[in-house]
């Protein structure tokens, strides 16, 4: 190429209506867009961040769907009720998206749930609010993960078989509808089994310190603490209960665990011993699993973790109804979701029409010893698995 064919080349980039720019305005408005909408900063930013490898990985892999490219956008919700809907509309409104799935959080998985249902786009979500797909259910509105009612099932009652002895149960909790959630699920099981629920610490999304609470559960003498926050705020309680010497006597349990990365972060010296509740564990034996952990050891060189697993889970769900479907009207979309059958991460799963819900399993972990790990990411045995759900009419879902 010749100078005057490169001053040529740069005009034309420069003119508002030059082919070049017509060209690049083409491909984007063809593109099938995508949002995810998770927080990048704040307190669960890296929740956030590996939610948007997630997504990205899943639509590198599919390349195109119908013949039409894929492009995706990352909103940065900061964890925010408000912020998350404001992201979501500006996503719709400057980028035509229509197809989202993110909301680590409960609060912000509601919110945007209902202002995409007005907008008449898709959202899944991997937040466990029962109220998601229960009495706020919409018709937009998916989940992938276990929702609160059955992370407590399948962990409190699991523990509960492990250790009949252990009569005196006290929780930390966040205030918030998750933790509320939660919470309510393992009270009735409490009251069902006999067990004593000696005491319970509320704190808010924006606590770090957990020294003050733990001090109380300690005081209060349990056999079981139950810790039913998430994220950072999960690690740090886990960490100062450790600290305070609180394995010794005491067993613990993490109902809502966040992964790899959170195992990562802490170190098996800190986990060893602890029980984690989990929608997902790299070890699961299943095709679609083994699939992703060598697409992840191939293409990013480690194993997936629960946040970029469940964000890539969820998108490849609507990547494949959008092929069922044959359409990428969010209409067509959401009738080719309900019912379907896969093979996913869990084994078999499936979206129950009547509430969005995917029925999946959720597992109970146990850390090992540093010394029994067989590799670097062999933190933990996977105890036992299963489904718990309440039916769409129980959890009070009417689409």
């Amino acid at each position: 190429m010749n100078r005057r064919d490169i001053l040529k080349l740069t005009a034309l980039s420069t003119l508002p209506g030059s082919l070049l720019s017509a060209r690049a305005a083409m491909a984007q408005s063809d593109a099938i867009q995508f949002g995810c909408p998770v927080p990048i900063s704040g307190a669960f930013a890296a929740n956030g961040k590996f939610a948007d490898i997630g997504m990205k990985v899943a639509l590198e892999e599919y390349g195109k769907v119908l013949g039409k490219p894929l492009a995706y956008t990352a909103l940065d919700t900061e964890g925010k009720p408000a912020t998350a809907v404001r992201k979501v509309q500006e996503a719709v409104q400057q980028r035509n998206a229509r197809f989202f799935a993110g909301g680590i959080l409960s609060s912000e998985s509601l919110a945007m749930g209902k202002e995409i249902e007005r907008l008449g786009g898709v959202f899944i979500t991997t937040a466990g609010a029962d109220e998601i797909t229960g009495k706020d259910c919409n018709r937009a509105t998916f989940r992938w993960s276990v929702p609160t009612f059955g992370a407590i099932n399948q962990t409190v009652r699991p523990l509960i078989d492990l250790y009949p002895n252990a009569k005196r149960w006290y929780t930390i909790t966040p205030q918030y509808v998750f933790g509320d959630g939660l919470l309510d699920a393992a009270k009735t099981i409490f009251k069902e089994k006999g067990l004593e629920h000696v005491g319970n610490s509320y704190h808010s999304l924006t606590e770090k310190e957990f020294s003050g609470y733990l001090t109380n559960a300690m005081a209060a003498k349990p056999d079981v603490l139950l810790l039913l926050n998430f994220g950072s705020q999960s690690s740090d309680t886990l960490r100062q209960a450790v600290s305070f010497g609180m394995k010794q006597n005491t067993v613990i349990l993490v109902a809502w665990a966040s992964g790899l990365e959170q195992f990562e972060g802490l170190g098996a010296d800190t986990c060893e011993g602890v029980y984690f509740g989990a929608q997902y564990w790299h070890g699961i034996d299943s095709a679609a699993n083994h699939a992703l952990v060598k697409l992840c050891q191939d293409k990013l060189k480690y194993n997936p973790n629960y946040s970029l697993a469940g964000s890539y889970t969820c998108t490849r769900i609507m990547l494949d109804a959008i092929a069922k479907a044959g359409s990428a009207e969010p209409a067509q979309v959401i009738k080719a979701m309900e019912g379907m059958q896969y093979d996913g991460l869990t084994g078999p799963e499936t979206i129950r029409a009547a509430d969005h819900q995917v029925l999946k399993n959720y597992y109970l972990l146990k850390a090992k010893a540093k010394s029994a790990m067989k590799d670097k990411d062999d933190y933990a045995d996977i105890i036992s698995s299963g489904q718990s759900f309440l039916s769409p009419e129980q959890a009070g879902c009417k689409l």
